[in-house]
């Protein structure tokens, strides 16, 4: 049986490996090329107050959550939107710079996981101290890099 969280992790693979391609087509179809980057992000901001704000709000209410925010909570979750957001307006400058989304999203998507596995594993180190991290999960790390390496220099039409 598939576990429900897995379900969860395709629909935002596929989500997000659309996010680029999509983005880059709102950009040039806004026919705009000097703004067209920036009123394609609005409407990226529009999307996310719909189902980030509109989504979780309909969610609390049918669970019966409590309307009770702590300031630590508010504070990292504030964060994590904004570097999302920085993230999301990094990807359309790319994309306005003449990067291709199949260049600018296979980096980012390569280059994310290992931000996140070094900043995860110092923000909670394993058990057992640094000498418990296998050589697998290093490995993992170089090869993203590599991939990341190997998209940039390799691309189509290069």
């Amino acid at each position: 049986m598939v576990k429900t969280w897995i379900v969860f992790v395709v629909m935002t693979v596929a989500s997000w490996g659309l996010y680029g391609v999509f983005l880059h087509k709102g950009q040039l179809s806004m026919a705009d090329a000097v703004h067209g980057r920036y009123k394609a992000f609005l409407f990226v901001g529009l999307a996310y107050l719909l189902v980030a704000v509109i989504g979780s709000a309909v969610m609390l209410m049918v669970n019966g959550a409590e309307w009770s925010f702590t300031e630590k909570g508010v504070s990292w979750s504030f964060l994590a939107g904004v570097v999302g957001a920085i993230g999301a307006f990094g990807v359309l400058l790319a994309f306005g710079a003449k990067g291709r989304p199949a260049v600018v999203m296979s980096i980012v998507f390569a280059g994310a996981p290992i931000v996140n596995a070094i900043v995860a594993t110092l923000s909670h180190p394993p058990e057992g101290g640094w000498g418990a991290i296998r050589w697998q999960f290093v490995l993992g790390i170089l090869l993203a890099a590599a991939g990341g390496c190997l998209v940039t220099f390799f691309k189509p039409g290069s």
